[in-house]
Formats: C-alpha cells, sequence, structure tokens
C-alpha cells in the first residue's frame, strides 16, 4: 500500500485535456494550494498539510508527469513548461471550486507558483517559494567549478535520447544520490517515503527530464521576456533559502528583490528538504505569510461561475 496523508481524501482532478493531476485534499477553510519539488511527490508536505488543514482547506497535487499524476509525451517545449504547469494549478484550484487561494512551493514546484504568481495575478493571493531561484537567476549564478553542484540540470537539459537513456539505466542510484545529498537531516525521510519517492520518479524519467529540459529552454525565455517588460510579482512573496549564496558568491535576497514587491526572505539553516526536515518551521512561516495582507481583487477580475467538484473522479 502506498503512503497517503492521513485524514485527506484523494483525487484525480482534470486539469487540461489528457491531463488529471493526483491530489490529496483536507481541511477547511481558505484555500493553500502546496506544490511538491524534486525528487518527491505531494508527499513531502504531509506534516505541513496536516499542520495548515487545522484551519485551511490544504490542496496538494501531484504535478504533471510526476507521482501518480498523468505524464504526457513531450510533444514541444510548452508541454512541461512551467507556464503550462501553472496553468495545471489554476485549473485544478478551480475545479475543487476555489477561484483564489494562496500557494507555496518547494524546487520544481516553487518554480511552478513563481509562473503562477506572474500569470495569474487575479487567482494567486500569496505565495511562498522554498529553496530555489528564479529560472534565469538560477543559469546565471552557475559558472565555473562551482557549477558542478548542479550537474544534473545540464545533464537533463540536453536533446531527448541520451539523459533518458543515461538516468533510466541507474534510476534508483540516480534520484536516491539527490535525497541523501540534499538532506540536512537523514531521518527526515523514512524508508516507506524513500521507496515511494524513487518508485515514482523510477516511473516518470522521460517527464522529469522533460521538465528539466524546458527550464533550460522555454522558461528561461518567459522569465526574461518578463524581467525585460519589467513584470513583477505583487502579491506578498516568502522566500526560505539555504544559504548557498555564500558558497556560490551571490546575494539570493537581492536576486528575488528584483522580482518581488512585497518580498520577506529568510535564510534558514536546514537542508533542502526542509518541509520534511523542519515542518513546523515552516508551516509557521506559511501561516506568517497567510497573514499578510494580499492584493484586492480590482473590478472585472476573475471569474464568475466555478466548476463545482463533480467533474472530479
Amino acid at each position: 500500500m502506498q503512503p497517503v496523508i492521513p485524514g485527506f481524501t484523494y483525487h484525480r482532478v482534470p486539469v487540461a485535456e489528457g491531463v488529471r493531476l493526483h491530489t490529496a485534499v483536507g481541511g477547511s477553510g481558505s484555500p493553500v494550494v502546496l506544490l511538491h519539488g524534486f525528487p518527491q511527490t505531494h508527499l513531502m508536505w504531509r506534516h505541513v498539510a496536516a499542520d495548515l488543514a487545522a484551519d485551511h482547506t490544504v490542496i496538494c497535487p501531484d504535478l504533471r508527469g510526476y507521482g501518480d499524476s498523468d505524464k504526457p509525451a513531450e510533444e514541444g517545449p510548452g508541454t512541461y513548461s512551467k507556464r503550462t504547469m501553472a496553468r495545471d494549478v489554476v485549473a485544478l484550484a478551480r475545479s475543487l471550486g476555489h477561484d483564489r487561494f494562496a500557494l507555496a512551493g518547494h524546487d520544481r514546484g516553487a518554480l511552478v507558483a513563481f509562473r503562477a504568481g506572474l500569470d495569474h495575478p487575479e487567482a494567486v493571493t500569496h505565495l511562498a517559494c522554498l529553496d530555489v531561484l528564479p529560472t534565469p537567476d538560477m543559469w546565471e549564478v552557475l559558472r565555473g567549478t562551482s557549477a558542478a553542484v548542479g550537474f544534473h540540470l545540464y545533464l537533463m537539459a540536453q536533446p531527448p535520447g541520451l539523459p533518458e537513456r543515461m538516468i533510466a539505466a541507474a534510476a534508483d542510484a540516480f534520484f536516491g544520490h539527490f535525497l541523501d545529498l540534499w538532506a540536512g537531516a537523514r531521518d527526515a525521510i523514512p524508508d516507506e517515503i524513500r521507496a515511494a519517492y524513487l518508485r515514482a520518479c523510477r516511473g516518470a524519467v522521460p517527464s522529469i527530464v522533460a521538465d528539466y529540459r524546458a527550464s533550460a529552454g522555454i522558461d528561461v525565455e518567459h522569465d526574461l521576456a518578463d524581467r525585460a517588460a519589467g513584470r513583477r510579482l505583487t502579491l506578498p512573496v516568502t522566500v526560505l533559502q539555504q544559504d548557498w549564496g555564500t558558497a556560490l558568491g551571490y546575494d539570493a535576497a537581492a536576486l528575488w528583490r528584483a522580482w518581488a514587491r512585497d518580498l520577506r526572505h529568510h535564510t534558514v539553516s536546514h537542508g533542502h528538504f526542509m518541509a520534511e526536515e523542519a515542518p513546523a518551521d515552516v508551516a509557521r512561516a506559511l501561516r506568517e505569510l497567510l497573514a499578510r495582507p494580499g492584493v484586492p481583487l480590482g473590478p472585472g477580475r476573475g471569474r464568475t461561475t466555478v466548476p463545482g467538484p463533480a467533474s472530479l473522479t
């Protein structure tokens, strides 16, 4: 039996043609959507989700291409662009009856959340990004021998074929390497959760590679176009981040400040998997974010009708 978040119900929610997201929903109150990172699934939020569910409706999907969500074939750069995946998240919330929601993402999920905040300010009220930099900034700070820490980024940026074959040949070793390397506390990911992550990744190599390939191409194009146009996040933003800037020679808070008008940036001492290593700290930071005033919904923005949950299976 696969692990679940206790007390949550599970649905397969249609978000695009041929794409349904495996989603855990629990609690009641104002909605919060939590997006997982690599190489994980929605289960990474199990502790934080249970905490927030005391007074919020908490929605934890597997991203398209990950976990038990659908994994469409990569038909072009847009299939796994963060813009496409952000549309999935907005459609997911609306299918569950929520026009507006707070959004938190970790790692890959944070990049999707970032794009949702830029593209859908009418839907996203508050934004949290955990342990990531916006895509163009990430590529710009990786240089010289320091770029070796991101070898997987360069591997999965290659054209279709070689990276998929290389990773699939030793999938557990590849994905397990990051679970071991990035964990600040080895006991934060129990054996059954680790096994669930490896099972999920083993069955999703092409789509995971496609997600990373998009971040070396179309995602950079979208973000650079927004930077050139002066587009910024207008909603309250919280960033929790390890202090990679000291090691790699950049100011993470300054990089984020260029994108977000209302930013609170916190450097943390936890490992990369902070929602599993220090869930109480992460939940506290999210509650502080949710307590900040959001951007009011202007006239004529948003939808007038909301599809109900009848379409869920």
